[in-house]
């Protein structure tokens, strides 16, 4: 017969049996994970026609609203913990319907409103935002999705931490926000829209938080 503990030891004088042992942890542990479950953050939002994912890692969204509109923009409220690129992943929720209504098919048009919390330690002095269809590879000129690049003169493009932007279409479809700073612990809200002509039902929005060269 197997006993279990040093030689000589009787296993007589538990007061429980080992597999009973085990099962008395693993009721013990059992509300301990329903706990960091329950902690567990949630990493899909849902807002409009669209949900929005921090599944890539490296941020946190803490809530997600609106429609799309001009007058009901959706708002994807983040914290950033670092200084480096991170990912927001968006899928459409509802049917596509180029120029349908909003918040019912995603119809190509997304007005944005982006709150960023500076939680990295360090004063942000850029931001850039980048669209890409397809993870990691440039979005082109012609592939329909931009930040309104038809529009030349657009009125759209504010932020409450930088006085000024610049968009670039081709290699990428970029729009940086500069002249201005963003300080650890503040929040910087950042607005512009979002056009894809030709809706697919995911693609990305890489953020870069930029910090003084030297």
């Amino acid at each position: 017969m197997r006993t279990y503990g040093p030689s000589g030891f009787s296993s007589t004088r538990f007061f429980l049996s080992p597999g009973r042992v085990c099962q008395a942890l693993v009721l013990a542990l059992f509300p301990l994970a329903s706990v960091a479950a329950r902690a567990e953050p949630q990493r899909v939002w849902v807002a409009g026609a669209y949900s929005f994912s921090d599944e890539l890692g490296g941020f946190r969204i803490t809530s997600a609203s609106g429609i799309g509109t001009k007058e009901d923009p959706l708002v994807i409220t983040e914290e950033l913990n670092s200084a480096t690129p991170v990912t927001l992943t968006i899928r459409t929720t509802k049917p596509i319907h180029p120029f349908g209504t909003a918040g019912q098919f995603a119809n190509g048009l997304m007005y944005m409103r982006v709150d960023v919390l500076n939680n990295s330690g360090q004063a942000w002095v850029e931001f850039q935002f980048e669209l890409q269809e397809i993870l990691h590879r440039p979005s082109v000129f012609g592939d329909g999705l931009s930040f309104d690049q038809r529009n030349k003169t657009p009125d759209n493009i504010w932020s409450s931490s930088f006085a000024d932007f610049d968009r670039d279409f081709e290699p990428y479809d970029r729009l940086l926000f500069k002249s201005g700073k963003i300080d650890p612990l503040k929040t910087a809200k950042f607005d512009y829209l979002i056009t894809d002509y030709t809706p697919r039902w995911t693609f990305y929005l890489v953020q870069d938080p930029r910090i003084p060269s030297s």
